[in-house]
């Protein structure tokens, strides 16, 4: 089955993206056709600066890289470099009401959030579906929270079919693994617009300095302590071995222990876990043409399968083959 998913560069990547996302999205290249892309198109409804847009979509790209994505499987690429789509995104706007838009959840919360409203905020869903549905993919992992999305995909895909013929595969939702919400230094969820994150490659001595300023209650060392209402144990269940993690939370509870003693081990075990994807990721730094090849390469490949599905639609809604 073919699986699609894009991550907009809008910052340097966090833990929160790899435990919430990112790895699961790596394990589903080795059991499916794998379809990922840098959303680049998508970050310009924030109107990042040209600068910022294009040292991001490369940090992106060595990310995802160092972290395993193996471009032999999956085809990678950036969003910008296959046009196609945002020719089908006027051919679906156009058979998708303004009242689908008006419900969207996520156009309300990120105005909320300060994020100025502007139309490609507005009509980002149908980007996001021309996104899917121009590669055919079976499969969307998202997590619970973003299931109107593909509710959204589905609804004008079934539109276009039912308008025209049947050109388009209806999606499916895969509704990532259920993880705890990863919290930030301050114990809010993690997250770039919060300025709570820990970058998953920044240096170990600004990755230390933020764990040890992670938000603790007041509780005494001498007292039990409740794991679950902890955010340096909610960060520990992501990296200690199951029976480490046992031993930790039998020390929360009995008392004795403070919580910088957590920390401390809690950087280790961070640093310790990311350390080979560092590498990684600085060799690739050193290598940036063959970043860029993968793209291009992934684009290629992403183009010829776009450009199939974007004839399909033409022809069905009466625009036939350019001359």
């Amino acid at each position: 089955m073919r699986v699609l998913s894009g991550i907009q560069p809008s910052g340097r990547l966090h833990i929160g993206n790899y435990f919430g996302a990112m790895r699961q999205h790596l394990q589903l290249q080795a059991q499916h056709d794998g379809f990922y892309f840098i959303a680049d198109y998508h970050a310009l409804t924030s109107n990042p600066s040209p600068q910022d847009l294009t040292r991001h979509t490369v940090d992106v790209a060595l990310d995802y890289l160092a972290l395993g994505l193996d471009p032999a499987k999956t085809v990678f690429w950036r969003q910008s470099d296959v046009p196609e789509v945002t020719e089908l995104t006027w051919l679906l706007s156009c058979v998708t009401p303004m009242g689908l838009l008006h419900r969207c959840v996520s156009y309300k919360d990120k105005v909320a959030q300060g994020l100025a409203p502007n139309h490609g905020l507005f009509a980002y869903p149908v980007l996001q579906a021309a996104d899917i549905l121009i590669f055919k993919s079976h499969l969307v992992p998202v997590g619970a929270d973003q299931k109107q999305h593909i509710e959204v995909t589905r609804d004008i895909a079934q539109r276009f079919n039912q308008a025209y013929g049947e050109v388009f595969v209806i999606p499916q939702d895969h509704i990532l693994e259920s993880v705890a919400v990863v919290p930030g230094v301050d114990g809010r969820k993690m997250s770039k617009s919060y300025g709570n994150t820990i970058e998953i490659f920044e240096s170990e001595k600004t990755c230390k300095a933020k764990i040890m300023k992670i938000v603790t209650d007041s509780t005494p060392v001498e007292a039990p302590k409740d794991p679950a209402k902890c955010n340096v144990f909610a960060l520990l269940r992501l990296v200690a071995p199951a029976e480490e993690l046992a031993q930790w939370e039998g020390r929360y509870r009995s008392g004795g222990m403070g919580y910088g003693e957590a920390k401390k081990r809690l950087v280790e075990l961070i640093l310790e876990y990311f350390r080979p994807y560092r590498q990684k990721r600085d060799e690739l730094e050193q290598n940036l043409d063959y970043v860029r090849q993968v793209l291009r390469s992934g684009a290629e490949r992403a183009r010829a399968v776009a450009g199939q599905t974007l004839a399909e639609a033409r022809q069905a809604v009466g625009l036939g083959p350019r001359n």
